[in-house]
């Protein structure tokens, strides 16, 4: 048996493992229950939020975009470690007042909350029609990661088309089924999986590179000047740019709909947990950043499409390595690309349904609002695959694009909380703005000011309109202004 074949079937095996847990978790639940399908209950104990905070982030950027970009980029990747340690901190603070204003008022949703905190059904369709866009975005970048596995793994025997097939619609399945319960529990076993595999794999590749992770960095150092520092000769990036990425990055993670949406999910206490123990999660990423590391110099980047492809391209061709190993490497990509698809699967449609669908047909009973919600997991499954398939930018690339307009929600979330003059017309055109600006610098101007990244750029403008636009537009105080204020104080 060849080694592509023993990889295949330890991928499809753990496809299969995926799926049944995902369904299994959800079996026992009341499937008519809108409560259930979106906040599991609202109850998920601190061990199942560690593994499901922790898989929503950590996905096919971190197995595949990070040994990338330490690959072409290096000390830029550590971006990755420095968000991730100070991101999650705000969520110990604000987590427990969304939450409590959720359980109150039966919101689920950034759209629902921001809805009933400035009464305005347009900026609800809005928040649910850029979730839509920027979560197919995001998760072009999980199906690219499980594409490229399956590519790779088997010697290009399964296509990139089919590759991506395959592991998304075992996802779109059990989140359709079971809902957050069942992208929770997929996510403990898929989380387990990658923080081991990572672990093993990336130390078994240094050493066999180079002896010792010392050694790697002395020949780095000594070979590429200027590779492991920001903003001097041989660095391949600015100052101003590593430090806006980390800044979009870090602002913009709680205002992702699959992790703020986590808020009901809990109570206090448990958040509050789970915000302390978290960065032990990301650990896991060191030894993926030491893999690409160990790649410079060892191959040529012509030799690969996309430095997104070298963890699988050293294991596959420059590593004398077993099929079995494949298969691990796989499936470890596999669940960390899967971990976070199902919850951002999950999310979208959540956002879409109520703040888009809900706000234009507004008579839905919760039976059909389920269903559509149901439906929506594939529709925005089917949409993401085809920007997969025919999109043409790496991991990271997309990865930073979409928190470029996710991002812009900061404003009028922290607003809510802890302003009551902020107004709804100031929210609206602010986030419309901000969203432009970011879509602009991203996707049509050649240069950005001072190399700042679009999503800031986009924040900028935003935070400058709802200041002065709220000066202009406050006309009455609202109750639930004062409200939101004393819960968010």
């Amino acid at each position: 048996m060849g080694q592509w074949q023993i990889a295949m079937i330890m991928m499809i095996g753990y496809l299969f493992v995926a799926l049944l847990i995902g369904v299994l978790a959800g079996r026992k639940q009341d499937k008519s229950s809108l409560e259930e399908f979106t906040v599991a209950g609202g109850n998920l104990g601190l061990f199942v939020m560690w593994f499901l905070m922790g898989g929503a982030v950590f996905s096919a950027f971190s197995f595949l975009g990070a040994p990338g970009w330490a690959f072409s980029r290096g000390a830029p990747a550590l971006y990755i470690i420095t968000y991730t340690a100070f991101a999650i901190l705000p969520w110990y603070i604000i987590g427990p007042k969304i939450g409590k204003i959720g359980r109150k008022h039966n919101i689920y949703t950034v759209s629902g909350f921001l809805q009933k905190r400035y009464t305005s059904r347009i900026l609800a369709m809005l928040i649910g029609i850029i979730t839509l866009l920027a979560s197919i975005q995001y998760l072009a970048t999980q199906m690219k990661g499980m594409a490229y596995i399956f590519n790779i793994m088997t010697e290009g025997r399964i296509p990139f088309w089919l590759g991506a097939l395959l592991s998304y619609g075992i996802v779109v399945v059990y989140v359709a089924t079971g809902g957050l319960r069942a992208a929770a529990w997929s996510d403990v076993f898929q989380g387990i999986l990658m923080i081991v595999i990572s672990w093993t794999v990336g130390l078994t590749i240094v050493n066999q590179l180079h002896g010792s992770i010392t050694e790697m960095f002395s020949n780095l150092t000594e070979s590429n000047p200027g590779f492991l520092e920001i903003g001097v000769e041989g660095s391949t990036m600015s100052p101003m740019a590593y430090t806006t990425t980390i800044l979009v990055s870090t602002i913009g993670f709680l205002m992702w709909p699959h992790l703020f949406s986590k808020s009901y999910a809990t109570n206090a206490r448990t958040i509050k947990k789970t915000v302390l123990v978290y960065p032990i999660f990301a650990l896991f990423l060191i030894p993926l950043l030491f893999v690409g590391f160990s790649a410079v110099n060892v191959i040529d980047s012509s030799q690969i499409g996309s430095p997104d492809e070298i963890l699988p391209f050293l294991i596959t061709t420059v590593l004398s390595l077993p099929g079995w190993v494949y298969g691990l490497v796989g499936a470890g990509a596999l669940a960390a690309a899967m971990s976070t698809a199902d919850a951002i699967t999950h999310s979208a449609s959540l956002e879409l349904t109520d703040g888009f669908v809900r706000n234009v047909k507004k008579d839905l009973s919760s039976k059909a609002t389920l269903l559509i919600m149901r439906i929506g997991v594939f529709i925005i499954g089917g949409l993401a695959y085809f920007i997969t398939v025919f999109g043409g930018q790496g991991l990271i690339a997309l990865l930073l694009g979409a928190y470029g307009s996710i991002v812009q929600f900061a404003p009028g979330v922290y607003a809510a909380l802890y302003s009551k003059r902020v107004t709804a017309p100031a929210v609206i055109t602010g986030l419309i703005a901000g969203t432009l600006v970011n879509y602009y610098f991203q996707l049509v101007a050649e240069t950005r000011p001072l190399d700042i990244d679009a999503g800031i750029l986009g924040l900028i403008c935003n935070v400058m309109l709802v200041i002065i636009i709220s000066s202009f537009t406050q006309v009455k105080e609202l109750p639930i202004a004062e409200e939101y204020r004393k819960m968010g104080s």
